[in-house]
C-alpha cells in the first residue's frame, strides 16, 4: 500500500527503553568483566593459548562500556547530542568494534576448541601464544576495516536538536542499507556458520567417543550453550531487525508505507538493548573456563552464611552449601 502520509513512528520509545538497559549493562558489565579479567590473569598459564582471545573479548567489552555514560546523557536529554559530531562517530565506532570484535573472538575460540578436541595430534605444539596474538591482531584489523566506512556516513543532524544516529540520516539510508547487507554477511553470517560448524562437530565427536572425560563433555556443552545464548539473544535479532528497519526507512523515504513499520522500529530498539547485553554476558565465556570458579562462589556463599549465622545465633542453622 502506497500513501503520501505514513503512520507515525514511536520515536519516544527509544528514550524510555534504552537508558534503563544501558544502566543495567554498565553496572553488571563492569563488575563481571572486572572480576572475569582478574580471574583470567590469575590463572593465565593454566587456561592455555585460548586466553589471548578471551582477554581481547574482555577488552572489547570494556571499550564499549566506557561509552555508555555518554549515550545515557544523550537519551536523558531527549536525544540531544552535545559532544560533537566526531565523538558521536567514535562512540558508534566503539559499539561496532565491541559487537563484531566479540563475534570474531568467539569464532576464534570455537575454532581453537574444535582443533584441540577433534584434531589434537595435528595441532599439538604447533599453535603457540604468538599465533594467538597474531590472529587477535588480525581480528581487530578486519573488524576496524569493516566498521570504518560507517564513520563516513552522516551521524548528526543539526536542526535545533542534535542527533547521534546509530546508523545514518535518511539522506543516505539507501546506500547504508546496501553497506549493512554486506557488513552483516561478512561480519556476522560467516562467523556464525563457522561457529555452529565447529561446535556441532565437537559435540558429535564427544558423543561418539565413550572414552572422553565426562567433565570435558559437560564443559564443552556449557560453552556451546553460552555461545548459542549470545547469538540467539544478542546477535541474530539485532542484525535481522536492523536490516528490516533500514528497509522500512527506505520505503518511507519513497512514500511507500507499510503497517509493520512502527512495529519493526520498536522491535529494532529492543534488539539494540539486547545486543548491548553481550558486554554483560561475554564474561560467562571466561568465567566458565576457570575450573575453580564454582569453588570461589561457594566460598563467598559460605562467608555470607557465617555472617548471617553470627547475626542470628538463635535461628536454626542453615543448610550446608555443599549440598546445594
Amino acid at each position: 500500500m502506497a500513501n503520501t502520509s505514513c503512520q507515525a513512528i514511536q520515536f519516544d520509545f527509544t528514550r524510555r527503553f534504552l537508558p534503563p538497559v544501558f544502566i543495567l549493562v554498565f553496572i553488571i558489565g563492569l563488575l563481571a568483566n572486572g572480576w572475569g579479567l582478574k580471574s583470567l590473569l590469575q590463572k593465565w598459564k593454566k587456561l592455555g593459548i585460548v586466553n589471548v582471545f578471551v582477554l581481547n573479548l574482555g577488552l572489547a567489552d570494556i571499550l564499549y562500556l566506557l561509552t555508555l555514560p555518554f549515550l545515557l546523557v544523550y537519551y536523558y536529554m531527549e536525544s540531544k547530542w552535545i559532544f560533537g559530531d566526531t565523538f558521536c562517530k567514535i562512540t558508534r565506532f566503539c559499539f561496532n568494534l565491541n559487537l563484531y570484535g566479540s563475534i570474531g573472538f568467539l569464532t576464534c575460540i570455537s575454532v581453537y576448541r574444535y582443533l584441540a578436541i577433534v584434531h589434537p595430534m595435528r595441532v599439538m605444539g604447533r599453535i603457540t601464544v604468538t599465533h594467538s596474538v597474531g590472529i587477535s591482531a588480525a581480528v581487530w584489523f578486519l573488524v576496524s576495516v569493516q566498521s570504518l566506512p560507517d564513520m563516513f556516513y552522516s551521524k548528526t543532524v543539526g536542526n535545533n536538536t542534535e542527533k547521534c544516529f546509530d546508523t545514518t540520516s535518511n539522506i543516505y539510508v539507501d546506500d547504508y542499507l546496501k553497506y549493512s547487507l554486506g557488513w552483516t554477511f561478512t561480519g556476522f553470517c560467516i562467523p556464525l556458520l563457522i561457529t555452529l560448524g565447529c561446535y556441532g562437530h565437537v559435540i558429535v565427536v564427544l558423543c561418539r567417543t565413550n572414552a572422553t572425560d565426562k567433565e570435558l563433555k559437560q564443559r564443552c556443552l556449557k560453552l556451546l550453550f553460552i555461545v548459542i545464548l549470545l547469538f540467539s539473544v544478542c546477535y541474530i535479532p539485532y542484525h535481522v531487525l536492523k536490516i528490516l528497519n533500514l528497509w522500512s526507512r527506505v520505503l518511507q523515504k519513497q512514500k511507500i508505507c507499510r503497517e509493520w513499520s512502527n512495529g519493526v522500529y520498536v522491535a529494532h530498539q529492543i534488539s539494540r538493548g539486547l545486543v548491548c547485553l553481550n558486554s554483560a554476558l561475554n564474561p560467562l565465556v571466561y568465567l566458565h573456563g576457570i575450573e575453580d570458579i564454582n569453588a570461589k562462589l561457594r566460598q563467598l556463599l559460605q562467608q555470607a552464611r557465617k555472617a548471617v549465622t553470627r547475626l542470628t545465633p538463635s535461628q536454626v542453622p542453615l543448610v550446608e552449601l555443599s549440598n546445594m
